[in-house]
């Protein structure tokens, strides 16, 4: 009997709940509104607004989140200096990593390319002057 009179008074629906009262005047769950309760150190609960949370920058050509560059909300990426923006790279704080190095490659790729087709062209332009050489001998016979 006395344990059970135990749980009841340690059960936490016997409880008084503390009401909490705003700060601000938006009473809406919005985005812009997201608030988190926080116990204070005199034992008081009240409502701490929250910010809004980015979700960082991504690769232009992948979408990838990239790497090494903080997650920054809104003005506080003006205030902060080029350093903590960008990466030491090539395309540094715009594409991954894997977007630069195959675009690397697809130059590359392109110029050796345009090199056969070059070499292509020239080593036609000898077969057809050798068929019309070979040509003219026989009309010559």
């Amino acid at each position: 009997l006395s344990l059970t009179v135990l749980v009841l008074i340690r059960s936490p629906y016997r409880k008084m709940v503390q009401r909490l009262t705003l700060r601000r005047r938006n009473p809406y769950n919005t985005a812009s509104n997201k608030r988190k309760i926080v116990k204070t150190p005199g034992g008081k609960l009240v409502y701490h607004y929250l910010g809004k949370r980015s979700k960082g920058p991504h690769c232009g050509d992948t979408g990838v989140a990239l790497h090494g560059i903080p997650h920054f909300v809104r003005r506080a990426n003006s205030r902060v200096s080029r350093r903590q923006k960008t990466v030491s790279r090539a395309y540094g704080g715009v594409l991954c990593m894997k977007a630069v190095r195959d675009r690397i490659i697809r130059a590359f790729l392109v110029e050796e390319q345009k090199i056969v087709k070059s070499l292509m062209k020239i080593h036609a332009k000898k077969e057809k002057s050798l068929k019309k050489k070979e040509r003219r001998e026989a009309n010559r016979k």
